[in-house]
């Protein structure tokens, strides 16, 4: 619970979770780094070459003590590379002036001012000089000499090399990981392709885990698939054998007597759809392959076949263009299958089709009872049927319609959604399918 807030800000994908693992401790260690070097450098270095700096300067104020004369301290001063000046009292600064940002002047300043108690002024005016106020014997006493002997040289030069070499090295670390992480992807795209349909080629690379986990997703895509023929194999050959009798059965029936002929004649259609039915099913979304197809000339040819039938279905609204990879066959099957069971139950059918850049919705609506809402996920259920809601006498099956719709989608990486119609007040049956 104590970092549940950080989730939101985590990446998502692979790359970018791999590259905040690499770069965190890379940028945490240099960080640490740099405050330990600023505080050595601009308190330890520092201090020790300002201590070094006031015993010169107590030198010389102890020789102006003993030999008043400038000919004398100018003497002293020169082999120091200092420079020295006797001043009226009121050019003295009232205080220590140095730039908001020179850090290592608040150590010069300390430092001199507890080695030196005769201090009335430290002026850090640039990187380049430094400038002190002494009381001495003779008044005020100017000191000017080099920055340079009192604060390091260069002391950013450490904190570049660390930031060129702390990005040169997290490059390189990038460029190794990102190879390592691309069977990964590659693993993922072709399970996601796999999963809306389609059989992406795939060959296992990478690590040995990673090697792994490739061979066992082939195992098991050719699993599914060997099952899904076997079962498609299955049930076109139980169709096939069971067509034969049924058309030797229909033959003998038609030298029956006209009132009992037409009883069994019935149950011989029923049989007849209920095969087909079930060959349907067997099919599933396997019928042809994926293809880029224009979801909304594919639905108006649908709905003007449908008319040519006599089935009362209208196309109520498009929204948005483009393609989107489809298996045709698979999605007609599931369009009129929905079609079917809404007139069947209703009078009339309404579609229509929203494209958008994410996702494809095709919905189907009738003026139907409905299905309610704690029944709806047991309806898409194979061979369920929903008497009391939807069969009403208008219509028989074996409860099939919903689940093939619903395996159409889900193989092509989405879902049916059923709900109720606020336009026509019957069912409202959604495809929605991720782009």
């Amino acid at each position: 619970m104590l970092f549940q807030w950080l989730k939101r800000y985590m990446p998502r994908s692979l790359y970018g979770r791999a590259a905040l693992i690499l770069i965190l401790p890379v940028v945490t260690l240099q960080l640490v780094v740099s405050v330990i070097f600023i505080q050595r450098h601009f308190e330890g270095v520092t201090e020790q070459m300002t201590l070094n700096v006031s015993r010169e300067l107590r030198l010389l104020l102890d020789e102006v003590a003993k030999e008043p004369g400038t000919a004398h301290l100018q003497a002293l001063a020169e082999p120091l590379a200092i420079k020295t000046a006797f001043v009226p009292d009121t050019t003295v600064p009232r205080q220590n002036q140095r730039r908001w940002y020179d850090f290592s002047g608040l150590v010069v300043i300390s430092s001199l001012t507890d080695v030196l108690p005769e201090t009335r002024a430290v002026l850090l005016p640039d990187d380049r000089q430094v400038v002190i106020y002494l009381d001495s014997a003779r008044g005020p006493l100017e000191l000017r000499f080099d920055r340079h002997r009192m604060s390091a040289s260069n002391p950013h030069q450490l904190l570049v090399n660390m930031v060129v070499f702390g990005v040169l090295m997290t490059v390189i670390a990038y460029i190794y990981l990102r190879n390592q992480l691309r069977p990964i992807t590659r693993l993922a795209h072709a399970a996601e392709a796999f999963g809306r349909g389609r059989n992406e080629p795939y060959r296992p690379a990478g690590a040995v885990e990673v090697r792994a986990a490739g061979n066992a997703f082939l195992d098991m895509r050719a699993r599914i698939e060997r099952q899904i023929e076997q079962r498609t194999l299955m049930l076109s050959g139980v169709s096939h054998d069971l067509r034969t009798p049924l058309t030797r059965l229909r033959l003998g029936l038609s030298m029956i007597e006209d009132d009992e002929r037409e009883a069994m004649l019935h149950d011989v259609d029923d049989m007849q759809r209920m095969l087909d039915e079930f060959l349907a099913f067997a099919r599933g979304a396997a019928e042809g392959e994926s293809e880029l197809v224009d979801p909304i000339d594919l639905v108006t040819r649908i709905v003007e076949d449908c008319q040519r039938t006599n089935i009362n279905v209208t196309l109520q609204s498009i929204e948005g263009k483009g393609e989107i990879r489809l298996r045709p066959m698979a999605i007609r099957r599931a369009i009129e299958n929905l079609v079917n069971n809404a007139v069947r139950y209703g009078t009339r059918a309404e579609i229509s089709v929203a494209l958008t850049d994410k996702s494809l919705r095709i919905r189907i609506e009738d003026d139907g009872p409905g299905i309610p809402a704690a029944a709806r996920e047991d309806a898409i259920k194979p061979f369920t049927r929903l008497e009391p809601a939807r069969n009403q006498n208008k219509g028989t099956g074996v409860g099939l319609g919903l689940s093939i719709a619903t395996d159409i989608a889900r193989a092509h990486g989405g879902v049916l959604r059923l709900g109720e119609s606020d336009r026509l007040g019957g069912l409202q049956a959604d495809i929605v399918i991720a782009r």
